[in-house]
This record gives C-alpha cells, structure tokens and sequence, in this order.
C-alpha cells in the first residue's frame, strides 16, 4: 500500500460524514439528581437552627382597682439605692427576714413590695428570699399606673 492509499484509508475512517444510523442524543439526569441530593444533604447538615435562650413575657399592667384588704399586709419598701423598710421602719437586709417572721402571726398575710423602678434587682430578689425564709408566700407587687 502506497502512503496516497494509506492517507485516504486514514481519511475515511476519521471522517466528519453523517451516518444515517445515529441516535438522538440523551440526557442523563440520575448523576444531576445525585449531585442535588448531596448538596441537599450538606445543606441539612450545615444549617444551624436559632434556639432562643429567653423566655417570652408579657408583662402586667396596672389598671385594675385598688386591692379592699389592707389589714393583713406586710408592706417592704425597697429604696433606689437598695435600703429596706418594713411598714415605714428602716431596717437592714441581714435583719428583713427576722423582722418578716416575727409580724407572720397567721397565713393569711399579704406581702406587698413596693420597690423603685430603679431600685437594685439584687434588692428585690433579696425581699423576695426574706419572704420565703420567713414562710410567707403572698407576696404581691405594687405598681403605679400612668397618669
């Protein structure tokens, strides 16, 4: 064979001719639907979910009416800068609940804290414990409503 034969042998087999019996061709979607499902995969596993630390409180407001039973109350003032009062007699935090247990004649007593709106949330907390220390568990708190 001459290199003029080989060369047009050559020529036939890589030519761009349309032969009659080709197929359509297709789309394979199963390697696409493989690849959406690890991308959906690593996006379940990477989203981080907002778990919220704090408790939903709606507040009360003062508009009801003034409370009829004001015979069986224990009223502690907390002062803004964290001074206590027993029904207008100063007394200090280490004394409140002695002083709280000793007015507990009976159950039925109301405590009614009166704290500042600016008035030390330790000081409230610490009313609050001399209350429970001296097993008295009414415990209301005053508010002023707004005029």
């Amino acid at each position: 064979m001459s290199w003029l034969e080989n060369s047009l042998h050559r020529q036939e087999r890589f030519s761009l001719k349309v032969k009659s019996n080709l197929a359509e061709p297709e789309i394979n979607l199963i390697p696409f639907i493989d690849v959406l499902l690890v991308v959906l995969i690593f996006l379940m596993i990477s989203t981080t979910f907002t778990r919220y630390q704090e408790l939903a409180i709606t507040l009360p407001s003062a508009n009801g009416a003034a409370s009829q039973a004001e015979l069986n109350q224990i009223h502690i003032a907390v002062s803004r800068d964290g001074r206590f009062s027993i029904n207008g007699r100063v007394t200090d935090r280490n004394q409140l609940s002695n002083n709280l247990a000793a007015l507990n004649k009976d159950n039925n007593i109301q405590v009614n804290i009166d704290a500042d709106a600016r008035a030390p949330h330790q000081a409230v907390m610490s009313a609050l414990e001399a209350a429970r220390d001296a097993n008295l568990s009414n415990v209301v708190f005053s508010s002023q409503t707004k005029k």
